[in-house]
C-alpha cells in the first residue's frame, strides 16, 4: 500500500475534517479532494429500519479495501487514498464509510472515489443485518451495485472484481 494511503476498520464513529485535514497537509501537489460519506438510512425497501448490525472478516476486509485502492491507483494518478468502513451496530444517520481521493485534478479524484465504493459495494466482505417493526434482516446483494462496478471494467476481462474474485458468497447475504 502506498505511504499515503490509509485503510481501516472500525467500531468508533471517524471525524471527517480530520481525515481530510491528514490528506490536504500531505503535499502542495494535490489539486483536488473528493469525498464521499455513506449515512445509514432509516428506511430500505419501504421498511422503518431502527438499527443495522455490519459484520466481515477481520483482515480479510481489510485486504480487500487495500486491493481496491491498489486498482485505483493503477487507473488515475493518486496522491492520497483513504477508506474507513465502520462495523457494529450502528442507527440512521450514523456515518458508515468514508472514502476520500486526493489527485492533482478533480477528474481523477472524482473518479477513483467513485470506483473505490462501487467495488467497494460489490467486493469487500462486509454484511448488513438490519432491524425492523418485522424482526431482523441480512440485506441482499443488490444489481443495481454489480452493474455500477462492472462499467468500469467494460472493455476489459469479465473479471468479478479488482482483483480476480467475488468475495460476498452466493448470495451477497450474512456470512456463511
Amino acid at each position: 500500500m502506498h505511504p499515503a494511503d490509509r485503510v481501516r476498520v472500525q467500531t468508533e464513529p471517524f471525524d471527517i475534517g480530520t481525515e481530510h485535514a491528514r490528506i490536504g497537509a500531505l503535499g502542495h501537489g494535490t489539486g483536488a479532494i473528493a469525498s464521499f460519506t455513506g449515512l445509514m438510512r432509516s428506511s430500505n425497501e419501504g421498511d422503518a429500519v431502527s438499527a443495522m448490525t455490519l459484520e466481515h472478516y477481520p483482515g480479510m476486509t481489510e485486504s480487500a479495501l487495500v486491493e481496491i485502492v491498489t486498482a485505483a491507483r493503477t487507473r488515475w494518478a493518486l496522491q492520497a487514498v483513504t477508506v474507513v468502513h465502520r462495523v457494529g451496530r450502528l442507527v440512521p444517520g450514523d456515518a458508515i464509510v468514508l472514502v476520500l481521493a486526493a489527485s492533482a485534478h478533480r477528474g481523477e479524484a472524482f473518479d477513483a472515489c467513485e470506483f473505490i465504493m462501487d467495488y467497494l459495494k460489490t467486493q469487500a466482505p462486509f454484511w448488513k443485518k438490519e432491524d425492523t417493526a418485522a424482526g431482523s434482516r441480512w440485506v441482499e446483494a443488490r444489481s443495481s451495485d454489480d452493474q455500477a462496478a462492472a462499467r468500469w471494467h467494460a472493455g476489459e476481462s469479465d473479471s468479478a472484481d479488482a482483483s480476480g474474485g467475488d468475495r460476498r458468497g452466493k448470495d451477497g447475504g450474512g456470512p456463511a
